[in-house]
């Protein structure tokens, strides 16, 4: 192998779980959320993801560092440290978040399909949930996961918006640098942009994945077995998580821009249908912009369902010391499966509730704003502890931004309450 194909091999291998992660992160609850916090009150809530940023850096860094280190998923760490009935009472709050985001997600999808077909949203929602099933329970995750993110391209259309609408740039720059809150709605949107933003689900995913990077490598080992592996290992988790949750944000930013200057401006403050929110891609797409929306949503659904899904079955799992692992076949790891497929099946119910599919969507980010502060409180603890990290607990500007990042969330949460 030449000394520049070595290079390309090592810059490529420094991107994987962490970028998969912010991808999964502009799920159709993301857009949701982005487009109805710019349609709402325009540019004025772009500090979040300023914010949002580092914070989320940390908590997903912190994340890796937990699975990398311990060779353990996350609610295996957890039992560690634990009484059993509060680790089964996190895990079912997570369960039960993952299911609404779930079912809202499908839904969401369900709905866009119908724009395109014109009939059918139910249907749709039932053949994209059994074939986001199929997928995992037969088809290695990864395998299909990079054709899938092909067709999160589709979110770069909210970029091209950007570009070609007039968008008031004083009105953006004071709206991403000077905070603003005006009145319970605005605090309600803030919890659901931090909750769809830093999502419990996101921890147990990117925990499980560098696991499972582990057992893929047969020279890979926990960093408490192999210490020397940790300067390479340290400096990928960083460069991929970064970049990861970069790409995340700077698209959920597009969206609130896009959002902004086109439904905003025309006066439209309340998301109801899918077709709302594909509205603001027509400057770019024109007739087709339900198409584009559609796959968007279709796209980043059949990307993040899994990640939901199979981030509840990960923590069961660990908690209940199951094997798990998207590279087990079904009778390998039947109750692994078992809880993706539940979750996946309780879904396709709540979207019979008859909530309209946005709205569903934004309100499952407010649930994970709640489910996710108890939860990366439990995190910092076992990310701090020698006796599960051994020398490499987290400390310094890790440390600080992840219990920085838990407080501003309990804070958010705790707003969302007191004024509502």
């Amino acid at each position: 192998m030449t000394e520049s194909r070595k290079e390309k091999t090592s810059v490529a291998k420094q991107l994987g779980p962490g970028l998969i992660t912010g991808a999964a992160d502009d799920d159709p609850s993301g857009i949701a959320t982005y487009s109805q916090a710019g349609a709402q009150f325009g540019y004025g809530l772009m500090w979040t993801m300023v914010l949002t940023y580092p914070l989320m850096s940390a908590v997903q860094l912190v994340s890796a560092h937990i699975g990398r280190v311990t060779g353990q998923g996350l609610a295996h760490n957890m039992r560690e440290l634990l009484p059993n009935w509060l680790l089964t009472l996190l895990v079912t709050v997570l369960f039960l978040a993952n299911t609404i985001n779930i079912g809202a997600d499908i839904a969401a999808m369900g709905d866009a399909a119908q724009l395109v077909a014109g009939w059918g949203d139910h249907w749709f929602t039932i053949v994209f949930a059994l074939f986001s099933l199929l997928l995992q329970a037969f088809v290695p995750y990864h395998r299909y996961a990079r054709v899938l993110k092909w067709l999160t391209l589709s979110l770069f259309a909210y970029v091209a918006v950007v570009l070609v609408v007039q968008v008031d740039w004083a009105a953006a720059g004071r709206g991403l640098v000077v905070p603003s809150l005006s009145g319970p709605q605005a605090i309600a949107t803030v919890v659901a942009i931090f909750g769809t933003t830093i999502s419990p689900y996101l921890f147990f995913w990117q925990t499980a994945q560098e696991v499972e990077e582990i057992e893929d490598d047969d020279e890979a080992k926990p960093l408490t077995e192999a210490p020397e592996q940790a300067p390479r290992e340290i400096r990928r988790m960083r460069i991929d998580t970064f970049v990861g949750m970069a790409f995340s944000n700077l698209i959920a930013l597009a969206i609130m821009v896009a959002a902004a200057a086109t439904l905003h401006v025309q006066g439209v403050t309340e998301i109801n249908t899918a077709a709302d929110a594909a509205e603001a891609l027509k400057p770019v797409a024109g007739d087709f912009a339900f198409a584009l929306f559609a796959i968007g949503i279709i796209g980043t659904g059949l990307l993040a369902v899994p990640v939901l899904a199979g981030s509840a079955g990960f923590a069961v799992s660990n908690a209940r010391g199951w094997r798990c692992g998207l590279e087990h076949k079904v009778a390998e790891a039947p109750g692994f499966y078992g809880v993706i497929a539940l979750a996946i099946l309780l879904g396709i119910v709540l979207d019979w509730s008859g909530i309209p599919p946005m709205q569903a969507l934004f309100w499952s980010a407010v649930v994970n704003g709640f489910a996710a502060v108890p939860i990366m409180a439990v995190m910092m603890i076992i990310a701090t502890r020698r006796q599960v990290m051994g020398e490499f607990r987290i400390r310094g500007p890790l440390l600080l931004f992840g219990w920085a990042a838990t407080l501003v969330m309990g804070a958010a949460a705790v707003a969302m309450l007191v004024w509502r």
